[in-house]
């Protein structure tokens, strides 16, 4: 899991206090109206939100990644037209397992609201880029296996795989709720994420003819293969919820987290989860 600065960190906290703070001051003035509330007499409040915005984050995220799948193009490769592929498939074995990463990222956010009385509806669209955010696995799984034929197999797979998350754009529609300045929302779209991947694997298979008994040896069979590919895109889930919380006429905090779940890299599974604190400014 990659390590984080301490001067990282101190900002991370320095952000999420200032979301403290800010979240905080209205209390006094909700409370001031208690009585007016209570008497019925109270009128909601709440800051006007349509029009265009644009800001930069700067957070944490945490990658999972299943590596269950990487090394199966690689080894139905090798095994293509085979036995042994098409009776027991190789290809699907699990021989690696699952791995976590962290980093720091940074990015940029801007959108555009449309607003009828406190509902608040929008499209937003962001940049995320991450400091370092890279695992990798590496494993072995034997099997013996007898196909139709009567030649048992003593496969052994050996399999590596990494990935790198880049970066990533996320575009996402928006629905709030606006009440005195804060706007609680929740968002739901669609993210393309950039990556660099790894695969390899090396296969031995020592074959034995078992037509008589205790059976011939026929010998090893040994291949391996690869793929590795740099800057390669693919697009994911998105889902997140968030708070913008009114500090000046045209100057918001935001607060968010956002989870991200792409489709296979390269036979590889990440999802990303990322809380943020922003800076934004409305026209």
């Amino acid at each position: 899991m990659g390590r984080v600065s301490s001067r990282r960190m101190s900002d991370l906290r320095a952000g999420l206090a200032a979301l403290a703070l800010i979240l905080a001051a209205p209390a006094g003035a909700f409370a001031a109206d208690m009585p007016d509330l209570l008497r019925g007499s109270y009128t909601p409040t709440y800051v006007r939100w349509d029009g265009f915005y644009f800001g930069g984050h700067i957070g944490y995220s945490a990658m999972s990644i299943n590596f269950g799948s990487a090394s199966s193009n690689e080894v139905a490769y090798i095994l293509r037209n085979t036995t042994l592929e098409n009776e027991f498939s190789p290809s699907s074995w699990t021989v690696l397992g699952s791995s976590a990463t962290s980093s720091m990222h940074y990015g940029a956010f801007a959108g555009y609201n449309w607003q009828w009385d406190q509902l608040v509806l929008g499209i937003d669209a962001g940049y995320t880029h991450m400091s370092s955010m890279a695992a990798s696995a590496s494993d072995s799984l034997g099997r013996i296996v007898t196909t139709s034929d009567k030649i048992q197999h003593d496969v052994t797979i050996a399999a590596q795989s990494s990935i790198k998350l880049i970066d990533y754009v996320a575009l996402r529609g928006r629905a709030g709720y606006a009440f005195g300045q804060f706007l609680p929302y929740a968002t739901l779209g669609f993210a393309v994420g950039r990556f660099n991947y790894s695969n390899s694997v090396a296969l031995a298979d020592a074959q034995t003819d078992m037509t008589t008994p205790p059976g011939t040896f026929l010998g090893t069979f040994v291949d391996s293969a690869s793929d590795a590919r740099d800057n390669t895109f693919q697009v994911g889930f998105v889902g997140g919820l968030g708070l913008d919380v009114q500090v000046m006429p045209n100057l918001f905090l935001r607060g968010e987290w956002e989870l991200v779940d792409f489709w296979k890299v390269g036979g590889i599974l990440t999802t990303v989860n990322s809380g943020r604190v922003g800076l934004g400014m409305r026209f």
